[in-house]
């Protein structure tokens, strides 16, 4: 297929944005071409019936036609790497939390119980190792856990470290910090998730990329708004609304 485009002459070629969409689009601009990459919600309304590959390259090749319409911007490898970083991170907390309530629910199992939070698991498994009420293999099983916790808050502790050093490093990241309710992960996060700001006409256009803006099905002059659409990024939303809600607690 590289051997086809390197032979073409520099055209416009459009891609839908999926995985390895972006390594595909640098290619391709290395050779020359200008690529628009389309989100696949925005391609299907163009395929007219029996989905196959031609139907869903003419489709393509309307979408890109349309002068309304919206395209995603090709991101840089540092900046994948970036957001390789933020889903590991998010992966690792995931695995903790689930760890986290597993050893809860094995510990109530034996009446050992602890208040909410994570700074309360670690003696919660200090008194199961040490309990003698316990059965030997409920003490060897918990301490096994206690391994697994210990590594996966090593590997988090990681990930934030090198996530830190990266908002450090980067300008815009360290200026979106000082707003009231955005801290270093979101500020890191609408650094590396956000396409060019020029997009936007308004702050209300990103709050409706972002899903925060309520869904319209108006009529016939009819003003029908219903609940936010939680379209976008599900990750940048939610630490969005929890800054907000900490800085609204905090008033």
């Amino acid at each position: 297929m590289m051997t086809f485009f390197e032979r073409l002459v520099p055209t416009v070629i459009a891609i839908e944005a999926c995985g390895a969409s972006h390594h595909w689009a640098r290619l391709l601009q290395s050779l020359g071409h200008s690529v628009k990459l389309i989100p696949p919600q925005l391609v299907k309304p163009y395929v007219k019936r029996s989905k196959n590959d031609a139907a869903d390259a003419e489709a393509l090749c309307e979408a890109m036609s349309r002068p309304t319409m919206r395209f995603v911007p090709v991101k840089t490898a540092e900046r994948q790497a970036a957001l390789m970083l933020v889903r590991l991170r998010d992966r690792l907390i995931r695995n903790r939390t689930q760890l986290a309530n597993a050893i809860r629910g094995y510990a109530a199992e034996f009446g050992l119980t602890a208040a909410k939070g994570m700074t309360h698991l670690l003696p919660l498994l200090e008194r199961a190792q040490v309990d003698d009420s316990l059965p030997m293999l409920a003490r060897e099983l918990f301490a096994i856990q206690a391994k697994d916790y210990a590594q996966l808050q090593t590997q988090i502790d990681e990930v934030d470290t090198k996530l830190m050093a990266w908002h450090r490093a980067d300008e815009c990241s360290r200026r979106l910090a000082k707003i009231p309710g955005i801290g270093p992960i979101s500020a890191a996060l609408l650094t590396m998730k956000t396409p060019d700001p020029k997009l936007f006409r308004s702050g209300r256009q990103f709050a409706a990329w972002i899903g925060l803006a309520p869904k319209d099905h108006s009529t016939a002059g009819k003003v029908r708004l219903g609940v936010i659409t939680r379209a976008g990024d599900e990750g940048l939303r939610s630490v969005l609304v929890v800054g907000a809600t900490s800085v609204i607690l905090q008033v």
